[in-house]
């Protein structure tokens, strides 16, 4: 969350939009926002068979990496400096005396973990998604093993999508071992599972650094009442109040510790308490003041990275590198030019949001106007929802006499295609390839 110039006229019309306060309790998935961890949107057992006569003969993926460690001790480092500091002047509120105690051995595994890295609970993440994908299609890894087509395995090149794609490629292996010959070497592709970064998102970078209508948006949105309010509320869970009234910047102090709360769930496993309670961070923050941070963080991956401006599409253009690729993979297929079984991809938070605005996913499909900014009320993305941890899109490809069928899952949820995609019969979730290419300007 930017914290920059307040603008009038955006922060009056957010004055509506506050999340509605709720009692002390668990926390809801959406305070996470995108840190979410992940879990599969449904049960295998409900997704609905494929036409008579069709046989799997392809599938692929494209997938965020697990679970993982805060990229950085800034937050911590933050946090226990203003503690440390407290402690010495009688300061700390009953509940704050544990606050440090257990920041402490937070940051601690995660430093062992290695910041940026994937946590226990993403390998697992990893390990279950990929296990799942064998057991939706045991037929088709089956003939893959069989005719020994092979398995193209691409990330990001950044160490956790490296990562996750040993652990989903080794849970794949130990499901079906003959395969475990034919999974390829994981091979980097940074122009397609790293565009923000890569030559493709140059523009995108200028919009970031120096749209003016973008960093006017986002001050209205972080500078609002509410937002020192709960900022102060915040605090005052660890703080003193004589204490709190002396940080300068009480913001950016309770954004700190919403940010170790909003990743301790990622860090379960390096937990105390794994089978329980896990780090308890959410002693330190109500229920309604992690809510409003983490619309905060929405709002800021809403605008940075996801379906933005109505009038404008560079936060998700840049994506159409990797859906491009999703096409010519399942194109090549239907060619007779491809001898692979299964295309892996591991990537990014930056990559999956632009993917799924442009692809028009669910929760994707609503940009904001320049006079109406991005709120709850009136908007359906969730960071939580659109790209948790762990986030996927998967391809399952079918064939019958040379007529080819897709059907999508969304976080492992069966997902119709945008609007104006026409499935193969209503209520289908199948749709026939020639019509996808019409639906998305590919004839």
């Amino acid at each position: 969350m930017r914290r920059l110039t307040p603008v009038l006229a955006l922060g009056a019309l957010l004055l509506t939009a506050l999340p509605a306060h709720a009692a002390d309790g668990p926390a809801h998935r959406e305070s996470y926002g995108t840190k979410a961890p992940y879990a599969p949107g449904q049960n295998p057992r409900a997704y609905q068979r494929p036409p008579a006569g069709y046989t799997a003969v392809f599938t692929e993926n494209v997938s965020r990496h697990g679970s993982r460690a805060a990229t950085g001790s800034e937050d911590g480092d933050l946090v226990l400096g203003l503690w440390d500091k407290a402690r010495e002047e009688g300061q700390l509120t009953g509940r704050g005396e544990e606050f440090g105690p257990t920041v402490r051995a937070l940051m601690a595994a995660m430093e062992k973990v290695g910041y940026g890295n994937l946590s226990g609970r993403g390998r697992q993440e990893m390990r279950d998604t990929a296990t799942r994908m064998e057991q939706r299609l045991p037929a088709l890894f089956k003939d893959i093993a069989e005719q020994g087509e092979k398995i193209d395995v691409v990330s990001s090149g950044q160490g956790r999508a490296v990562d996750s794609a040993s652990e989903y490629t080794g849970a794949l292996a130990a499901a079906a071992p003959a395969l475990k010959p034919l999974i390829g070497a994981t091979r980097t592709d940074k122009d397609l599972l790293y565009f923000h970064k890569a030559a493709g998102g140059a523009a995108y970078r200028d919009y970031i650094a120096n749209d003016q209508r973008l960093k006017d948006t986002l001050n209205a949105v972080s500078d609002q009442p509410r937002t020192h309010e709960a900022a102060r509320s915040v605090l005052r869970r660890i703080f003193k109040a004589p204490f709190v009234d002396g940080i300068s910047d009480q913001v950016g102090a309770a954004q700190a510790v919403y940010n170790l709360y909003a990743i301790a769930p990622a860090m379960n496993d390096e937990s105390p308490d794994p089978d329980g309670g896990g780090w308890g961070m959410d002693r330190y923050i109500s229920r309604s003041d992690a809510a409003w941070f983490g619309y905060l963080g929405d709002a800021e991956d809403f605008y940075e990275k996801g379906p933005g401006f109505s009038d404008s599409d560079i936060t998700y253009k840049m994506a159409g590198v990797l859906l491009d690729d999703l096409f010519k993979q399942v194109e090549a297929k239907r060619a007779g030019t491809s001898h692979l079984g299964a295309e892996l991809r591991f990537t990014h938070a930056e990559e999956i949001i632009p993917l799924a605005a442009l692809m028009g996913l669910p929760g994707s499909t609503k940009p904001a106007t320049p006079s109406k900014p991005y709120t709850y009320a009136d908007n359906p993305w969730r960071g939580a929802s659109v790209a948790p941890l762990g986030a996927n899109v998967q391809w399952d490809v079918y064939e019958k006499d040379g007529r080819y069928l897709v059907r999508m899952l969304y976080n492992e949820r069966e997902t119709p295609f945008k609007a104006g995609c026409r499935p193969v019969a209503k209520g289908s979730t199948f749709y026939d390839l020639d019509e996808l290419e019409r639906c998305f300007g590919r004839d």
